[in-house]
């Protein structure tokens, strides 16, 4: 027989475009279109339907970047059309290539009800299933002209001040019609059988066969009468439809799903009609569609639709009663895992999963991150500890260089828990059950004669909208069809019991999950990311001094919805493209004032609750809420510091320049204002390497081939300019506690000015660096080529460290030229090590070289500033403040102390005299993370804990407070069957045994 394939495919395709699909809505008869603009932000329903509405036709041009128009459509059903099906057909001027990222509406009944959302591929409203002639249609629409940001190009129609004022939009299409229910039912035949048949090898007779049942049908239909042959046209495709799969076909559970990213390229309030219009949709097609199951993760999703739309959320919650609707995740929102503190990371978990159980009475048991830009190590031990036992992610098919090589699999974290971990083979989280998707899943998996299935999130996402009608249809198709694997709508749990069920000895993949792109999202935003860091810090200073004084203080009251409020907002700010800086302007700039208006707030939390311990008096008390004492001040207590060690002195360098001195370190500074020798006095041991300058300001061009906030490529590396130039080399500050050197630099259009101190007793080098950055398209390190021969270097990551190697001796390691750490990096060799410390800084690299004399130079940078264009042309333009610190001889506990103390600064309080902790641990390897009430409000202390060195600990945990008992919780502060927690004795001391890196919540129940 002849070879027709494609004779055939392009008559379908042409048939499908121009003939059948035009004709699913027929018979249109226009609506009366009359508008009105909102002024500026978003108003309430009630205003919009009481505004005074004008004019408006077909074609009419609306809506400024970020505006809001109001679309008042009227109309009546014709006599004629009585018991048919009527759709009205409402197109804002949509683009059908970008759903989620441009003008999305609404609909509202006149008495203020949800009807349902337009988006470019839901553009239509259902009147009724059998209407009535001379029906009145009245409804208004909410329609929001989001500007299309996705070119990658820069742009400053990403925040209000600084977007145009013309209309991005033409209205296209407002019509009631006839909606031709099997025209409709055949294009869902022809889409799923030919999407299926162009996977299918040409040497497969099933391809063939599909191929002339359409051909037979195409032959069938009447292209005159499209609505009138249409049934013929679908019997003919009847045979190949219902011909079953084969026995070893691949299984998909498909869920529902609508990624909505909590801020991306649209700001926080537009996603919160974003959410609304999504869960809109949702619960009206599950009216529809009692197979239909939904999941929606982010607890601030649903709580934004609990606030804003209320009457909403009461559909949402009948709909999660009756088990439709399905939350997910367990976290407040779908956060960046890499840079959230591992207090913050257990709030995520504590405040989503405890307003999941609130609202809804479900205690959600998956993680759900498919979008988040590479996976702590930490995060199997807090998954497990939240309660939950699965996790699913999809991005790491997005990393360039090396294959993930699992599907299903054991993600053992670095304390060794494990939890069981889908990553779909579909390699997206928008799926449109396409035969080209659903084929891929099948070809791509690879647990192969282990597993049999895999889990597919289908529908429009990112922007939201989430599946269709379509969506479904193409799923009840592929049920149980020949050449396709069997889909089958379910919820993410019976996914995750059965595929547990058949590879329980699935294989282990230990340690993180690097992300192999986007790892410019360490260092983009960086106020963005110093505010988070400040935040974090301040609460868990707020917390602890509240806690102690609710106990310690007679009338104080411990301000409960004061700090939940701050840790969601908080938590918000942490969504996968916030704190990684990979938002547009708009999001940014209220990043940055809220963060300024939350430190303020809880500042003034600390310092009532000092006062409030410290009582009248003018002794001055520094306050300590690190987790280690300092200066002779115990951790979570306040006293009279010791005094210092030896005096710190300065004198001229030889040649140019300064050297410092306290005792214990030596420090010269060359005349170009470089650190050129930091001298470790106590293990006579230099720390700069021979001939190298550390504290080296370098600056790399930064193009990268595509995402510029997200990336940087491994070629940037190819050019390197050191600032080395000089404007001012000074001694500012000179005395017996401190000395300080000042060096001042300019480049391009920008200026550097550092503060490099040395202080009496300390073993670290103090840099204050402030930089006043005008670069474009720039990245800016920060370089300290060490003296040490490390084959791996520690970074700190949540409740503990990971070890990364320095070499590259396969793809896996080279993929990793820059990482994320949290306060610090550490580098040694047996005996002697190096911590680099900083107080807002992720972003860092890790090189070595073999010298002359035949050493080894490690040199460790710090990623600084860069410069990007989009999606925020003006990204981390002006003035920034960044401290780190060079720690020589430092182990990993001294690392972890001093990370701690770089972050957490002291505070001077007047009071009466000293305050005990309320807590203490006997153990420095034992790090105290927090110290709160109980969130049930029964005034039990919640004291959370971690071994830090990676090792086995002991430890006594002491409550300087009256105990009844003490018992060992799960991150919802619920009892939890553990061996770490002793019997607390009767003066308050508990017995604690840990392994490596393990987190341990103890409830002090008081007594």
């Amino acid at each position: 027989m002849h070879d027709d394939r494609s004779i055939t495919e392009h008559r379908l395709r042409r048939v499908l475009k121009e003939r059948v699909k035009p004709a699913v809505h027929s018979h249109a008869v226009p609506l009366t279109v009359e508008r009105w603009e909102a002024p500026s932000e978003p108003v309430p329903v009630a205003e919009g339907l009481a505004a005074g509405y004008g004019p408006c036709a077909i074609g009419d041009p609306w809506g400024p970047a970020w505006g809001t128009t109001w679309f008042r459509v009227t109309g009546t059903v014709p006599e004629d059309w009585a018991g048919r099906t009527v759709e009205a057909v409402l197109d804002l001027g949509f683009d059908r290539m970008m759903p989620g990222f441009q003008c999305e509406g609404l609909v509202h009944r006149a008495d203020g009800g949800e009807v349902k959302a337009l988006n470019p591929y839901n553009d239509w409203v259902r009147v009724a299933d059998r209407a009535e002639g001379g029906e009145q249609v009245e409804w208004y629409v909410e329609a929001a002209s989001n500007p299309v940001l996705v070119d990658h190009a820069a742009t400053y129609e990403g925040d209000l001040p600084t977007s145009g004022d013309q209309p991005l939009y033409r209205l296209a299409r407002m019509e009631l019609t006839v909606f031709e229910t099997e025209v409709w039912e055949l294009v869902q035949d022809l889409e799923v059988l030919y999407d299926l048949m162009t996977q299918l090898d040409t040497a497969d007779a099933r391809r063939y066969e599909i191929l002339r049942a359409l051909g037979a049908a195409l032959d069938a239909l009447d292209l005159a009468d499209v609505p009138g042959t249409a049934a013929a046209a679908r019997g003919c495709l009847a045979r190949v439809l219902a011909a079953p799969a084969n026995a070893s076909a691949h299984r998909i559970s498909a869920v529902g799903h609508a990624h909505i990213d909590s801020a991306w390229l649209w700001p926080l309030r537009e996603t919160v009609r974003k959410v609304s219009r999504t869960a809109s949709n949702m619960v009206n097609l599950m009216d529809q569609h009692p197979e239909f199951v939904f999941a929606m993760s982010q607890a601030q999703q649903l709580d934004w639709i609990k606030t804003y739309r209320p009457e909403l959320f009461e559909r949402v919650k009948k709909k999660i009663a009756d088990g439709q609707f399905v939350p997910v995740g367990g976290m407040w929102v779908e956060s960046d895992t890499n840079m959230v503190g591992g207090e913050a990371m257990a709030r995520q978990f504590l405040y989503g999963k405890k307003f999941f159980l609130d609202e809804f009475g479900i205690e959600t048991q998956n993680v759900w991150l498919p979008d988040s830009f590479g996976y702590t190590a930490a995060m199997p031990q807090i998954v497990k500890l939240s309660g939950s036992k699965w996790f699913l992610t999809q991005k790491i098919s997005w990393s360039q260089i090396n294959r993930f090589p699992h599907h299903t699999f054991w993600w053992e974290g670095i304390d060794g828990t494990r939890v069981f971990t889908h990553f779909p083979p579909v390699d997206t989280y928008n799926s449109d059950l396409g035969g080209a998707q659903l084929a891929h899943a099948a070809h791509n998996y690879r647990e192969k004669g282990q597993g049999s299935r895999s889990l597919v999130p289908f529908g429009w996402g990112d922007g939201g909208g989430g599946p269709t009608r379509e969506h479904l249809a193409r799923a009840r198709r592929q049920r149980d069809l020949e050449g396709s694997p069997r889909v089958r709508i379910e919820r993410p749990d019976a996914f995750f019991e059965k595929a547990h069920a058949e590879y329980a000895d699935a294989p282990v993949w230990a340690g993180e999950l690097y992300l192999e792109l986007h790892r410019g999202t360490y260092t983009s935003q960086a106020k963005t990311k110093q505010g988070n860091r400040r935040c974090e810090s301040l609460l868990r200073e707020a917390e602890l001094w509240a806690a102690t004084a609710a106990v310690r203080v007679a009338g104080y009251a411990y301000p409960y919805e004061d700090l939940e409020r701050i840790w969601k907002t908080v938590l918000l700010h942490q969504f996968h493209d916030i704190l990684p800086g990979s938002s547009i302007a708009w999001v940014h700039r209220e990043a940055r004032e809220t963060y300024a208006a939350v430190r303020e707030e809880l500042q003034g939390i600390t310092l009532a609750a000092q006062q409030a311990l410290a009582g009248q008096g003018t002794e001055e008390l520094v306050f300590n809420c690190a987790p280690h004492a300092r200066r002779g001040v115990p951790a979570g207590g306040a006293g009279r510091p010791a005094r210092a060690g030896e005096p710190v002195t300065v004198e001229e360098r030889h040649g140019g320049g300064h050297i410092l001195a306290n005792g214990r370190l030596l420090a010269e500074i060359d005349r170009r204002g470089l650190i050129v020798s930091v001298y470790d006095l106590e293990a006579r041991r230099e720390t700069v390497a021979p001939g190298a300058a550390a504290n080296l300001l370098q600056i790399h061009p930064d193009f990268p081939n595509m995402w510029d906030a997200w990336d940087i490529d491994a070629f940037y590396r190819n050019r390197v300019t050191d600032l080395v130039e000089l404007d001012r080399l000074e001694v500012t500050g000179s005395g017996p506690r401190a000395a300080t050197v000042r060096v001042t630099r300019s480049f391009g259009r920008s200026e550097a000015v550092q503060q490099i101190t040395l202080r009496a007793g300390a073993k670290t080098v103090d840099i204050v660096t402030e930089v006043d950055w005008h670069e474009t398209e720039k990245f800016l390190k920060a370089a300290f080529p060490l003296d040490v021969k490390a084959e791996r270097t520690a970074s700190e990551t949540q409740f503990g460290h990971v070890y990364r190697a320095t070499h590259t001796n396969t793809s896996w390691e080279a993929a990793k030229f820059e990482i994320c750490a949290h306060r610090w990096i550490h580098a040694e060799e047996p005996g002697w090590g190096v911590a680099l410390l900083n107080d807002s800084t992720y972003g860092h690299d890790v090189t070595r070289d073999v010298r002359a004399d035949g050493g080894q130079t490690t040199t460790v940078r710090l990623s600084l500033l860069r410069a990007p264009r989009y999606p925020d042309p003006e990204t981390d333009q002006g003035s920034h403040t960044l401290r780190f610190s060079l720690a020589p001889g430092a182990g990993i506990g001294d690392a972890v102390r001093e990370g701690h103390a770089l972050n957490l600064p002291e505070r001077v309080v007047r009071g009466a005299g000293p305050v005990a902790p309320l807590v203490a641990v006997d153990e420095d390897a034992v790090v105290v993370e927090a110290v709160k009430l109980a969130e049930d409000r029964s005034g039990d202390v919640i004291v959370r804990l971690y071994e830090s060195s990676g090792g086995r600990a002991r430890a006594t945990l002491t409550a300087y407070f009256p105990v009844a008992a003490a018992v060992e919780s799960d991150l919802l502060e619920r009892p939890l069957a553990g061996t770490a927690v002793g019997v607390v004795t009767p003066e308050g001391r508990v017995p604690l045994t840990l392994r490596p890196f393990q987190i341990v919540t103890v409830r002090l129940h008081r007594a």
